[in-house]
C-alpha cells in the first residue's frame, strides 16, 4: 500500500507555532534533532506494508529521507485537493491499486509497528474508507497532558487519529462535503453538524455511540465506513500546540537515548606491575666441548685408518 503524507500547511503569523516555523513548513518544524515529518518517513520506511510514501506539500530540497522510495508533490493548496493529487500518483505508479494510507505529517511519535497493525486491521474488510479514534484513556495513560480535544459520545470519549486508509475512488465523490468534513474535524460539535442536524443534537446531548456515528456519516455519503479504535496513542497524538511539541520533542528526545546503545566501560588501571614475559634458555656449554667448525664445500675430508 502507497502512503500519501500530507505536509503542506505553513502556520501564519496569528497561530501559535509560527514561532517555531517562522514561516516555513509545519513539518518541517525540529523534534528532537529531526524535521517533525522525518519521524513519520522513518516509521513508513520500516513499516513492512508500504511500498512508496508520496510527500504532498515539501520538495526533494528539504533534505528528507526515506528507505521506501520517496516521491515529491506540490502543496494544491485545499487538503481534498493535496489527497487527490497523491492518489493519482499513486495509481500513476501502480495502477492497481486500491486503497491509500493517509498520513499527516505532524506525529512524530508513530511507529512501524502501528502501521503495519492498521494495514492489518483494515484489510480484514472491504470498506471504502476507514477512520481512525482513541479512546480517553488509552491517551491519558500515554500523553496524561496532551490537552486533545475529545468527542464525547455515549459509549466512550474519542479523539481522532491522524493516520486513515481509504478506497482510491473516494476522492471523486463529492469533495466539497469532504472539504467541509476536514475543515471541521477539529471541532466535533460542528462536524456533527455537517453531517446532520440530528447528528448534531444526538452528539451534544450524549446520546450517540460510535457506531451510530459511522452509520450516519455513511448513509450521508453514500459509502461504506469503519471506525477503528487504536490501541495505540501515537497515531493520534499532532503537534498543534507550542505545548504539544514540547512534550513530543522531549519525549523523543528520552526514547532516541534509551535506543543508542550504552558506552563499554573501560577496565580499571591495575597497580601491580606486569609479569615480563618468559624467555627461552639457551643449554650451558661445556668447559672441556671442543668447538665445532664448519665444512665447507661439497665435499670432507676421510680420516685415514691405522
Amino acid at each position: 500500500m502507497d502512503a500519501i503524507v500530507l505536509a503542506g500547511g505553513s502556520p501564519q503569523s496569528e497561530e501559535p507555532l509560527y514561532t517555531y516555523s517562522k514561516g516555513h513548513p509545519k513539518a518541517l518544524i525540529d523534534v528532537a534533532g529531526k524535521p517533525m515529518v522525518q519521524w513519520v518517513l522513518d516509521a513508513l520506511g520500516d513499516a513492512k506494508n508500504v511500498d512508496n510514501v508520496i510527500v504532498v506539500g515539501l520538495t526533494s530540497k528539504s533534505g528528507l529521507h526515506c528507505k521506501k522510495p520517496l516521491h515529491y508533490l506540490s502543496n494544491q493548496g485545499k487538503m481534498v485537493s493535496n489527497i487527490t493529487s497523491g492518489v493519482e500518483k499513486s495509481l500513476e505508479l501502480n495502477h492497481k491499486n486500491r486503497y491509500v494510507l493517509l498520513v499527516s505529517s505532524d506525529i512524530p511519535a508513530v511507529r512501524a509497528n502501528m502501521i503495519d497493525w492498521l494495514i492489518q486491521k483494515c484489510m480484514e474488510t472491504q470498506d471504502d474508507v476507514y477512520y481512525g479514534v482513541a479512546p480517553r484513556e488509552v491517551m491519558d495513560k500515554r500523553y496524561p497532558n496532551s490537552k486533545r480535544t475529545f468527542l464525547h459520545l455515549k459509549d466512550m470519549e474519542v479523539c481522532q487519529a491522524d493516520m486513515h486508509i481509504m478506497d482510491v475512488r473516494m476522492v471523486n465523490q463529492d469533495p466539497d462535503t469532504w472539504e467541509t468534513l476536514i475543515e471541521r474535524r477539529k471541532n466535533p460539535v460542528s462536524l456533527a453538524a455537517a453531517i446532520g442536524p440530528v447528528t448534531a443534537f444526538l452528539v451534544q446531548t450524549r446520546q450517540a455511540t460510535l457506531s451510530d456515528l459511522v452509520a450516519r456519516v455513511s448513509e450521508r455519503k453514500g459509502i461504506k465506513g469503519r471506525a477503528i479504535v487504536w490501541p495505540y496513542a501515537e497515531p493520534c497524538m499532532d503537534v498543534d500546540k507550542p505545548n504539544q511539541l514540547e512534550m513530543m520533542r522531549a519525549d523523543l528526545a528520552r526514547s532516541s537515548r534509551k535506543s543508542k546503545p550504552a558506552p563499554r566501560k573501560k577496565a580499571k588501571a591495575s597497580n601491580k606491575p606486569k609479569p615480563r614475559p618468559a624467555t627461552k634458555r639457551k643449554p650451558a656449554r661445556r668447559a672441556n666441548a671442543r668447538p665445532v667448525r664448519k665444512v665447507v664445500g661439497k665435499s670432507r675430508r676421510k680420516t685415514r685408518k691405522k
